[in-house]
């Protein structure tokens, strides 16, 4: 994580994200950037996994929106297409998710994801709904 992330988007990353090696660089509700690294995140044949861009994807996207509904709403995604457009094999993916819609309730995000090359690999669309931020302890 960069140290000149806000307060907030500090506690929206997950275990997965942390196990998959997400680096997040930049967070707002405008835009969103983070990264991750190829390696340990590739389907059998050595390529960058479809999953992994999904996973990016949906965290990016969903970060943007909680950064939207903030401070009296959460995000939670409730869609998720991405295409991809091309195979990448080493190095790292970066994601940059920015605002297509922001309403009261759903917030949708456009992320393209890139290789160290900057050629688009991947485009997604992700879309959340912002619900009433939990109080309390519950279980």
């Amino acid at each position: 994580m960069t140290a000149a992330l806000p307060d907030w988007a500090t506690s929206l990353t997950s275990a997965l994200d942390t196990a998959m090696g997400l680096e997040l660089l930049e967070a707002s509700a405008d835009r969103v950037v983070g990264r991750m690294p190829v390696t340990g995140n590739t389907q059998p044949y050595g390529l960058w996994h479809g999953g992994a861009s999904c996973v990016l994807a949906e965290t990016l996207a969903s970060i943007g929106a909680s950064a939207h509904g903030l401070p009296d709403k959460i995000a939670v995604g409730v869609d998720l297409n991405a295409t991809h457009h091309k195979a990448v094999r080493e190095g790292w993916v970066t994601g940059t998710a920015t605002p297509v819609h922001r309403g009261s309730r759903v917030a949708t995000y456009e992320v393209v994801l890139v290789d160290d090359r900057d050629v688009r690999i991947c485009t997604a669309r992700v879309t959340c709904q912002l619900i009433p931020r939990p109080t309390g302890g519950g279980s």
